[in-house]
């Protein structure tokens, strides 16, 4: 090109506005003289600067603290020793050896984008199957049951579990003061505050689906299912000394491990297993099968395993990957389906009406959310709309069904549809089989020596900062799970002595005294 009409120079790694405009000076806005003022047309820096004020969107009303990959789930074709067919169509499921692209996001619940990973809290386990059929959502956590089992209780519990709105301090009396008047959390208590409520990260611990889903056949006929991945790195949690050791030096080291994980090739894995059961209420059963705070015994309904996940891929951009991924419960494909579980029920709209609400009505057209198959809808306009989602052929004027004018038609069902016989009055009731603290018990039982032992230390740090009226009804539950773990909350708080606060990390009883460490150790310097 003539030196006279040559433009700026561009390179395939010349920094440009979002206009596409090379940028030749990224270090100072546009001033008179050097000193300023700064004139209202520096558009770079307007574009740089307004987007800059923008560039967060609102974090997740929970499970804002995460890290995601990329990977593949390959199926077994069967379930245990049977086909995968007898008892679901869906066709993530079928054909060994079919691998099903997945992106899968960790989580913390409770606290904010950047909290430490090593508070006691559930974790988070979300997987993004992109099938042959649309998405599916496996929405979980790391441990197999919830506090609660009724989504109206929901806003209170996590109210009550994240900080004080006052001092914006989490407050182990206020998530007592739920706990204990709501008997239905033991169990999740029990787990929490043992060694299982700091798994060492994301890579070594569990995921669940947590509530009873169903899978359905061609025939349609359908069974009860819980999913369970199990990690082939093992599993391993922290106590609370442990878990302070790593953050005083690392408060993202979950994140740090999976990432570097990846990148040394050394792909985390876990197997898939499910649990299968008759659709039926199990009279037999001294719990509900949709009670979401209940584990289903092993030896009745055994694990059967069904596929593997991998996780070989690192976001190459952790925004646009791990934090705008969406996802939801109601997201399912043929040969899934929902079970009546209350919990399930509520948070299939919420998960998805959270979503709408933090990244936008067109989430979905996000790579990381969009599914990996032709999609045609006849939705319109919304905020940050990226494509129409009319396929070319269709005509342009139609954006309505149905017609014969050209508009999308709806796909012809092959497989029998699940037709569930539904009866009974409106009520606003629980369920009638709650058996709240037997499985607790159990639990307990089952815990090693140092996980017993950790467990009290840890009810007893927090719960002696806490009402007396608190204490004796969290009592009286381990009294109810069992004898021995009742005896020892019971003894520890008796010799426990109440001078300290309850504005605290849940299990960390020490932490009050932070503040007054901060001034004792902090060195003294002249202003300057």
């Amino acid at each position: 090109m003539d030196k006279d009409h040559q433009t700026n120079i561009e390179n395939e790694d010349t920094l440009t506005t979002r206009q596409g405009h090379p940028v030749t000076n990224n270090q100072s806005t546009r001033t008179v003289g050097n000193r300023g003022p700064a004139t209202l047309e520096n558009y770079d820096f307007i574009e740089k600067i307004s987007h800059f004020d923008r560039e967060k969107v609102p974090e997740r009303i929970v499970h804002a603290r995460g890290a995601g990959a990329h990977g593949y789930f390959e199926t077994y074709g069967t379930v245990g020793d049977e086909p995968v067919s007898k008892y679901t169509r869906a066709k993530v499921f079928q054909q060994k050896g079919k691998k099903t692209p997945v992106f899968v996001r960790f989580s913390t619940v409770v606290h904010g984008l950047h909290s430490p990973e090593t508070v006691r809290d559930p974790r988070g386990f979300a997987v993004k199957f992109y099938t042959e059929d649309g998405n599916w959502d496996l929405v979980g956590n790391n441990l197999k049951i919830f506090f609660i089992r009724d989504a109206m209780k929901f806003p209170d519990m996590i109210h009550a579990f994240r900080p004080d709105p006052v001092t914006n301090i989490q407050d182990s009396e206020r998530f007592f003061d739920f706990c204990a008047n709501s008997p239905e959390t033991f169990h999740m208590v029990t787990f929490v505050y043992s060694p299982w409520g700091i798994p060492a990260n994301y890579r070594l611990m569990q995921g669940s689906g947590v509530n009873t889903y169903k899978w359905v056949n061609q025939e349609g006929e359908a069974v009860l299912v819980k999913y369970h991945w199990e990690p082939k790195q093992g599993i391993k949690n922290l106590t609370v000394k442990e878990a302070n050791d790593i953050q005083a030096t690392n408060f993202n080291h979950a994140t740090q491990d999976l990432y570097d994980a990846i990148e040394r090739g050394e792909y985390p894995e876990w197997e898939l297993f499910v649990q299968i059961m008759s659709d039926d209420d199990h009279p037999e059963l001294d719990f509900d099968p949709l009670d979401d705070t209940k584990l289903w015994p092993k030896d009745q309904f055994p694990w059967l395993p069904v596929g593997k996940m991998v996780l070989n891929k690192n976001p190459e951009d952790y925004f646009s990957e791990v934090e705008q991924s969406a996802f939801g419960t109601g997201v399912l494909v043929d040969g899934l389906d929902f079970s009546d579980d209350k919990m399930l029920q509520g948070r299939t709209f919420s998960y998805s009406d959270t979503q709408r609400y933090r990244v936008g009505a067109n989430y979905l057209q996000l790579p990381v959310n969009a599914a990996k198959k032709r999609v045609a809808t006849n939705q319109e306009g919304g905020q940050m709309r990226y494509e129409a989602e009319h396929p070319p052929a269709k005509n342009p004027h139609v954006n309505y069904e149905p017609s014969i004018l050209g508009g999308l038609k709806e796909a012809e069902q092959i497989g029998k549809e699940y037709t569930p016989h539904v009866e009974g009055k409106l009520v606003r009731q629980s369920i009638d089989r709650q058996s709240n603290t037997k499985q607790a018990g159990e639990t307990y039982r089952e815990f090693e020596e140092w996980e017993k032992d950790e467990l009290i230390s840890n009810l007893v740090g927090d719960l002696s900062q806490c009402d007396k009226r608190l204490q004796d009804k969290m009592i009286a539950l381990a009294e109810e799970a069992d004898e021995e773990y009742g005896r020892r909350l019971r003894e520890g708080l008796a010799n426990a002595v109440m001078n300290g606060s309850s504005k605290n990390p849940l299990g960390n009883k020490d932490s009050e005294k932070a503040p007054d460490q901060a001034i004792e150790k902090g060195h003294d310097a002249d202003p300057y």
